[in-house]
């Protein structure tokens, strides 16, 4: 039995993995490696933030992305993005060059065992260890808007399905959405020479600014720090103090956890958004969809436009993540109602990550309600990591010798679920 399974090939289970194995741990490592930059994000987009926020964590500040960068002759500068490409191929090379194999298998099944769990390969192998921790990225978590669920998809898709958008060349493609994926998914199609509309809840759309520069006068640095979610004394707190914001009252972060750092457009794609090749519909939400010979007729509604329809060959639904229990179907049954009181309640860890089972650590976008909007983002890795191995070593270190059934303790829940952009 394993030490410790590792569920996820993404940002964080990398990050987790090579911590762990860098402490010695038996740990095995299950998924395909960068899946859900490799193969569902668009030719062309770009990270959001900046390179020296999205490193990947290994032991000794080793195998970063800017290394990495310079071993293939590409700059990462600060206030210049980095090609969503180019940081898919960097954490191939932190798998290849920080951590053992990856069992590039995925994990379609996770359940308690005496001792520990099993997990069982999507070629039915069952692999046992005495921890889990599942990071299995934001995929699992796609939210899509109900007046778009059960159509076809043929006419509606979430935002993070797409790696070619060639597809829709000559289509009339309607993005629903006013974060970072909606805007740069409808700049990619006006680009391409597809008719393209944005509609949005939002009355306006809101832009970051341009980074300050890297090196500037003390008392700027003094008035708003870098951060690896931008600067600013409150985005510092975000990002490098997620043990602290744990210890915030409950109330306080979930508050934090469903506004702070809401739907807005990189600085560098604004001119291309505001081109005028897109029709843009702010103030307003889709009540209703339905096929309409071969195509979709879409009525919408706002406080201020009134009711509008149209008819579009395809949606794409940019409308973010929402991490709750329901969505965990990678767990058990009884697993998973452990974690939270309701279907629709996202799960929460405690100290060291560790979920109400005990053994059970989770990773990344559910951990939000507890670490704080850093989780949303690959930089909540350089966090995440080191902690949670932390929080295994001492789950290890209270198991009997010859291990023992997996005990519940009491549970944890929040009563307001993850709901996050898809520009993370």
């Amino acid at each position: 039995m394993h030490d410790l399974l590792v569920v996820g090939a993404g940002p964080y289970g990398l990050s987790i993995a090579a911590h762990a194995q860098a402490r010695g741990l038996d740990t095995r490592v299950f998924g395909r490696p960068m899946q859900s930059w490799r193969d569902h994000m668009p030719e062309g987009m770009f990270l959001k933030s900046e390179p020296w926020a999205s490193n990947l964590s290994a032991p000794g500040d080793r195998f970063r992305l800017d290394q990495y960068c310079a071993r293939i002759g590409v700059a990462a500068v600060h206030g210049r993005p980095i090609p969503v490409e180019t940081f898919a191929s960097y954490g191939l090379w932190f798998a290849r060059e920080a951590l053992s194999p990856v069992d590039e298998r995925m994990i379609e099944h996770i359940d308690a065992v005496p001792g520990g769990f099993a997990v069982r390969t999507e070629d039915g192998e069952s692999v046992q260890g005495r921890a889990v921790a599942l990071a299995n990225g934001v995929l699992p978590y796609q939210h899509i808007p109900e007046a778009l669920r059960g159509l076809a998809d043929a006419h509606v898709s979430h935002s993070s399905r797409h790696s070619d958008l060639g597809r829709f060349r000559g289509a009339d493609v309607t993005v629903v959405g006013a974060g970072q994926a909606a805007l740069e998914i409808a700049a990619l199609l006006a680009e391409q020479r597809t008719r393209v509309r944005i509609v949005a809840r939002a009355s306006r759309l809101d832009w970051n600014t341009v980074p300050p520069p890297w090196v500037r006068p003390w008392h700027q640095s003094l008035r708003a720090p870098h951060s690896g979610l931008g600067s600013g004394w409150r985005n510092w707190f975000y990002a490098e103090r997620p043990g602290a914001f744990r210890r915030l009252p409950e109330r306080t972060r979930a508050a934090i956890a469903t506004t702070a750092l809401g739907p807005a457009g990189a600085w560098w794609i604004r001119d291309r958004v505001h081109s005028g090749a897109i029709d843009i519909r702010l103030g307003r939400a889709i009540e209703a969809a339905r096929p309409a010979a071969g195509r979709l007729h879409v009525r919408t509604a706002g406080p201020a436009a009134g009711a509008e329809e149209f008819e579009t060959d395809h949606v794409i639904a940019a409308t973010g993540f929402q991490a709750t229990r329901e969505r965990m179907t990678v767990l058990a049954p009884g697993l998973r109602h452990l974690l939270a009181e309701r279907p629709e309640d996202t799960p929460r860890v405690g100290r060291g990550f560790e979920s109400a089972c005990p053994g059970l650590f989770l990773a990344g976008l559910v951990t939000t309600p507890d670490y704080g909007p850093a989780m949303r983002f690959v930089h909540g890795a350089t966090y995440t990591a080191p902690a949670l191995i932390d929080g295994v070593e001492r789950y290890l270190a209270r198991l009997p010798r010859r291990g023992g059934p997996v005990v519940p303790v009491g549970r944890r829940q929040t009563r307001v679920p993850v709901a996050v952009p898809s520009d993370t």
